[in-house]
């Protein structure tokens, strides 16, 4: 066995023939903490250094990956365990109530009967909740595209038609977003799609109405609150200033 001495002068050895503190510590079965002290004085060739660097900068962009893909099996074990606490066929009433519940985020509140998103799911839910629950038809829909100038208009129709069956001849004159500096994090893909239904307006005072018996617990109270706080909606709206 090695004295601590003989120890020291091949870990200088070492550490000046270019060899990291894992592999030092690896070959002499020396502490890092040790290593640090013995090798803090030794200078490195910069071939050397930018070799340790490089591996450093790789370690941590490897961690990282490793930690994001530990927390995507994570979420994905997550969702398959939430899935089997929903019964494999809902109820009526609660495909009802799961559907009003989207439109009361998501849809027209004071006009007509309508939903815009730019989500697939969300949008294919909604048209056929519109079929089952207000007996409305996709081919009774009136559809509207939000797109940006470099996205192909045509194809985007094409997507949503054959997603929803709804036809393309029911789809309105698309709005082109203009360009602008602005940066924007979210791809939207197949734009946003706004959805009508016509003569819908008493359809949404029904489904309004749903929501209301669902939240008649906490309607007292929040009823009673907004009174208290009544200045809140007395405050001006802004206003554009002239630049």
């Amino acid at each position: 066995m090695k004295n601590y001495n003989d120890l020291k002068l091949e870990a200088i050895k070492l550490r000046k023939s270019g060899r990291s503190y894992g592999e030092i510590k690896k070959k002499l079965n020396v502490s890092k903490s040790t290593l640090s002290y013995w090798l803090r004085d030794v200078p490195l060739k910069e071939e050397y250094k930018k070799k340790f660097y490089t591996n450093r900068v790789l370690n941590l962009a490897r961690g990282a990956q490793s930690q994001k893909e530990r927390r995507l099996r994570e979420i994905a074990k997550i969702i398959k365990g939430a899935k089997k606490e929903v019964k494999k066929s809902i109820s009526l009433e609660s495909y009802r109530l799961f559907g009003a519940a989207l439109y009361w985020a998501e849809g027209n509140k004071k006009s007509g009967l309508g939903i815009t998103n730019s989500d697939p799911y969300l949008i294919l839910f909604m048209v056929k909740w519109f079929e089952k629950i207000f007996d409305v038809t996709p081919s009774s829909l009136k559809i509207r595209l939000n797109i940006y100038p470099q996205q192909n208009e045509s194809e985007i129709r094409r997507f949503w038609s054959q997603l929803t069956g709804i036809p393309i001849e029911r789809f309105g004159k698309t709005f082109v977003k203009p360009l602008s500096n602005n940066y924007k994090k979210n791809n939207l893909y197949y734009g946003t799609i706004q959805i009508r239904v016509p003569r819908g307006t008493d359809m949404r005072h029904r489904l309004f109405g749903w929501v209301k018996a669902v939240l008649q617990d906490i309607s007292a109270k929040t009823e009673l609150t907004q009174q208290e706080w009544k200045k809140l909606t007395e405050v001006s709206r802004a206003v554009n200033l002239p630049k």
